[in-house]
């Protein structure tokens, strides 16, 4: 062998999980900055690219990051100084981490958009000498604005190394078992810390625009499949179908969460809770436009009780879940 050669670590494996992302802290220009990072993404946004970047830079990114801002600093951890998402993911790497107990195998955590990026956590893991990487995009439901973008990214990282690790990449999950049971009990317990009965349960998604779904996006038909294994489950209240956060003016995956709680009120359901089955993490979408926006937009129309189940998060039950996941491919 030529003594000259680098030292070359080797025989490892590499798990990354990877969510959707975090502003770095609630300032205006980082606030931008991962707005920018996020709307520039063809995945997310299929309009005319040249036209896309002009409205972008000129109008949204302009005008939007004040409003964005104003919801995170809403939710923003003040102990740890950091976005609810951010500390749940590490969370859920360190406790993943923990369940695995192997010293040969790497459990790291990157963000779509922000930081920590995808690249860097790639480069690092295979500086370590992981030869092998297992992929775990943290959404349940496939679609081509998560999932798959986690991919491109993944694969864009790849065609810059010399030395490639072999990839696998963990697949939706949306109808696991494990995933379901999770989802069950978690309704379950917040059922019994209240003292109320719900009149109904809505499972809020986040929406797609309805272009991507008449192009073949199969997401809508996973959520729908999401809340009828939960339904099989547990029977005892009504479950709903909803997609949430839509953005701009053309019309999204229907029915719209917002418009629904508005109208539950006057259909005679006073007492509801609100389950986000499509979140690995709460984050700005459940804790700010739902347990926030929707609760007072409820209560204003006449709604009695609201609460929201916490999303999996760090709990047993998803740490179970991502660990099954993952020795799929050890």
């Amino acid at each position: 062998m030529n003594k000259g050669h680098p030292e070359v670590n080797y025989g490892k494996t590499g798990v990354l999980l990877i969510n959707l992302g975090t502003p770095d802290s609630t300032n205006w220009w980082d606030i931008r900055k991962y707005l920018k990072q996020f709307l520039s993404d063809r995945r997310v946004i299929e309009v005319n690219p040249i036209l896309w970047q002009i409205v972008l830079n000129l109008f949204i990114l302009t005008f939007r990051p004040s409003k964005t801002a104003h919801a995170y600093k809403k939710i923003w951890r003040k102990d740890t100084n950091e976005s609810p998402l951010l500390y749940f993911t590490r969370n859920q790497t360190i406790k993943l981490k923990e369940r695995i107990n192997n010293d040969k195998i790497f459990v790291e955590f990157a963000m779509r958009y922000g930081n920590p990026s995808i690249n860097s956590e790639l480069n690092s893991l295979r500086e370590k000498g992981c030869e092998n990487l297992i992929i775990l995009p943290l959404y349940p439901q496939y679609a081509a604005a998560t999932t798959a973008t986690v991919c491109d990214e993944v694969y864009r990282s790849l065609m810059k190394m010399r030395w490639q690790p072999s990839i696998q990449i963990v697949p939706h999950y949306e109808s696991d078992p494990i995933y379901i049971q999770a989802l069950v009990n978690s309704i379950e317990k917040k059922i019994n810390e209240i003292n109320w009965k719900p009149d109904l349960i809505l499972s809020s998604y986040h929406g797609i625009p309805k272009s991507y779904f008449d192009k073949g996006d199969p997401y809508h038909c996973y959520c729908h499949k999401t809340t009828r294994l939960i339904k099989e489950k547990f029977d005892q209240v009504d479950i709903q179908t909803t997609f949430q956060s839509r953005f701009g003016p053309q019309e999204w995956l229907k029915p719209y969460t917002d418009k629904t709680i508005e109208d539950l009120p006057d259909k005679g359901v006073k007492n509801l809770l609100v389950i986000c089955p499509g979140f690995a993490s709460d984050c700005v979408e459940t804790l700010e436009e739902i347990n926030i926006q929707a609760r007072e937009s409820f209560l204003e129309k006449g709604g009695k009780k609201f609460d929201l189940v916490p999303c999996l998060n760090d709990n047993s039950d998803h740490i179970n879940l991502f660990e099954k996941l993952i020795r799929r491919f050890l």
